[in-house]
């Protein structure tokens, strides 16, 4: 038999084996790229060996305590209470009265220092920012006693800048 002449690719049906072959190719490459992943991962546990060595914790006591867990913080679904509790030592529940005695004005004119009669719960800082808040002065100090009556009374000695005279003026201790 004579030879058949050759056809030009793409012009008959011959091009559908030809896009089945690349597509497979393709395919095959991919499964080449996972199986040489494979091999390398299993190369390198081979040559790290099936026991690798772990470091020994350090126990630096010989008593064993459980490890501390998670302590997570309250997220309450609904306000135990339905008003928060009102503060009852306010400025004006602190200073009761200034003491307007013969020993309180000597105070007031030699040291600088005004003389209050305070609530008995109440501390020195409580005393400092209530007598700030209600007279717009500056303090430097505060010293207390409780009386022989159960009543505390509060000595306050006024910033150099302020004068314990004028401010009982103001007051209306004078």
């Amino acid at each position: 038999m004579a030879p058949q002449p050759k056809q030009a690719k793409g012009k008959t049906g011959g091009d559908t084996k030809a896009v089945a072959t690349a597509s497979k190719g393709a395919a095959d490459s991919k499964k080449h790229r996972k199986a040489v992943t494979k091999a390398l991962d299993a190369k390198k546990k081979l040559a790290k060996g099936k026991f690798t060595l772990h470091k020994k914790k350090i126990r630096t006591s010989v008593h064993f305590y459980r490890p501390s867990t998670l302590k997570q913080a309250r997220a309450p679904r609904y306000p135990r209470k339905a008003v928060p509790k009102r503060n009852k030592l306010d400025a004006f529940a602190v200073i009761k009265h200034p003491l307007t005695t013969e020993s309180a004005m000597k105070k007031i004119e030699d040291t600088n220092t005004l003389v209050f009669i305070v609530d008995v719960r109440s501390n020195k800082h409580q005393i400092k920012s209530a007598v700030k808040k209600l007279y717009n002065i500056e303090i430097a100090k505060v010293n207390t006693l409780i009386t022989p009556l159960h009543t505390k009374k509060a000595y306050v000695r006024l910033a150099s800048d302020c004068d314990a005279l004028d401010v009982a003026n103001r007051i209306g201790i004078i």
